[in-house]
C-alpha cells in the first residue's frame, strides 16, 4: 500500500507539499496540486482505515442536481462530469429542476431518502445556499457560482468570473462600433452574486467605461436560459427597440434563439445586427454564422469539481473555491454596424 512518502517520491514533490495538498491548503501551485492529485488517484493512496472504507463504492453513490432543464451549457458540463465519474467507477444519479425550483430543498430530500456520498449542484445561485444548506452534512460542490462567501465547510465551488467575462463580451461589440446595444436573458434579482445579475453588471461596466448610454428599461429583456425564450425575448426587444445594432445574450442558448428571430424578420447576423453569446458551447462552432462568445472552460470546471468532491469524500479535505479562467472566441456574428 502506498504511503505519503511514496506519493512524494513518485510526484517529485516534498512530503510537506503532499501533506498540504491532502489538507487542501492554499499555498500550493496549481501545477503541483494537479500532479500530486493524479499520483494519489493512480496509487489509490489511503491515509487511514476510515478513509479506506469511505473509498469503497456505496449503493447511494453521488447525486448531481441540475437547475435548468433546457440549459445546454449545464448539460455539456454534466456530460463531462458523468464521463469522469465513470472513470472512477462511481455511481451517479441526476435530478433536473426548472429554474424556479429550490435546489437545496431537493438536496435535503435526496439526503434523507438516499444518504448520498456527495452532491454536485449545476446552476443556481448562492443566495439559496445561505439559508437551509446548513442542514446538509455531506460533501457538496456548486458549479458555475462562487460559494466562498457562504462559508460552509461542506461546500466547495468552481466558477467563472461572470462580471469580467460579460464586460469583455460587450466591449467587443463597442470596439466594433456599436452604441445601440440590447441585452437578453436571465432574471436579475436583488442579491449581487446571481449569474444573471453579474453578467448584466459586467455589460453595464463595459458601456459605462466607453460612455455608451444604456436604458435598462428599454434595452434589456429578461428571459429563461433556452432557445425558445431567447427567440421570444428577442422579438419583444426588437419590437421595442428597432434601432438596435448589437445584442449581448447572457447565454449561448439565448443567443441562438435571438439569431433565429433576427433571421425570421428578414434581417442578417451580423450585417444588420451583431450578436455575442456567453458560455462557448460546441453548438456555436456550427451555427450560421459561427457565434462569437465567451468560452467557459467546461472540461476544467468538470475536472476540478469531480476531483475536489472525490478527494473530500475519501480524505475529508476542507472545501475549496476557485475561479476558472475564461476566453473570448472570435466567431462570425460580430461586425461593424451599417451606416445609417
Amino acid at each position: 500500500m502506498a504511503t505519503i512518502k511514496d506519493i512524494a517520491r513518485i510526484s517529485g514533490y516534498s512530503i510537506g507539499t503532499v501533506s498540504r495538498v491532502l489538507n487542501n491548503k492554499a499555498d500550493v501551485s496549481e501545477k503541483a496540486r494537479s500532479v500530486i492529485e493524479s499520483v494519489i488517484r493512480e496509487q489509490n493512496y489511503q491515509p487511514n482505515d476510515n478513509a479506506k472504507r469511505l473509498k469503497q463504492p456505496a449503493p447511494s453513490g453521488i447525486y448531481v442536481i441540475v437547475r435548468g432543464m433546457k440549459n445546454v451549457f449545464l448539460v455539456s458540463i454534466l456530460e463531462e462530469i458523468l464521463f469522469r465519474m465513470r472513470e472512477h467507477k462511481e455511481n451517479v444519479s441526476v435530478q433536473f429542476l426548472n429554474e424556479t425550483e429550490d435546489e437545496i430543498e431537493a438536496a435535503m430530500q435526496i439526503t434523507a431518502a438516499y444518504r448520498p456520498k456527495g452532491i454536485m449542484f449545476l446552476g443556481g445561485s448562492t443566495e439559496t445556499f445561505r439559508g437551509s444548506f446548513r442542514d446538509i452534512s455531506v460533501p457538496c460542490v456548486l458549479i458555475t457560482a462562487d460559494a466562498s462567501a457562504v462559508g460552509h465547510p461542506d461546500l466547495s465551488s468552481f466558477t467563472t468570473d461572470d462580471r469580467a467575462a460579460a464586460e469583455v463580451a460587450v466591449t467587443k461589440l463597442i470596439e466594433a462600433g456599436h452604441t445601440r446595444i440590447g441585452i437578453l436573458g436571465g432574471y436579475p434579482v436583488s442579491y449581487p452574486d446571481d449569474n444573471s445579475t453579474l453578467r448584466l453588471q459586467g455589460a453595464l461596466d463595459a458601456m459605462s467605461k466607453a460612455s455608451v448610454s444604456f436604458s435598462e428599461d428599454k434595452y434589456y429583456e429578461p428571459c429563461a436560459y433556452s432557445m425558445q425564450a431567447g427567440y421570444e425575448a428577442a422579438g419583444i426587444l426588437l419590437d421595442r427597440c428597432p434601432d438596435i445594432t448589437g445584442i449581448f445574450a447572457v447565454s449561448d442558448t439565448v443567443a441562438f434563439g435571438a439569431m433565429r428571430q433576427i433571421s425570421d424578420r428578414g434581417l442578417s447576423v451580423p450585417d444588420d445586427i451583431s450578436v455575442v453569446g456567453f458560455d462557448g458551447i460546441e453548438n456555436g462552432m456550427y451555427s450560421v454564422p459561427r457565434l462569437s462568445t465567451i468560452r467557459q472552460d467546461i472540461s476544467e470546471l468538470a475536472a476540478r469539481s469531480v476531483d475536489d468532491l472525490l478527494l473530500r469524500i475519501s480524505y475529508g479535505r476542507p472545501a475549496a473555491h476557485s475561479v476558472i479562467p475564461f476566453s473570448y472566441l472570435e466567431g462570425e456574428s460580430v461586425s461593424s454596424p451599417r451606416l445609417s
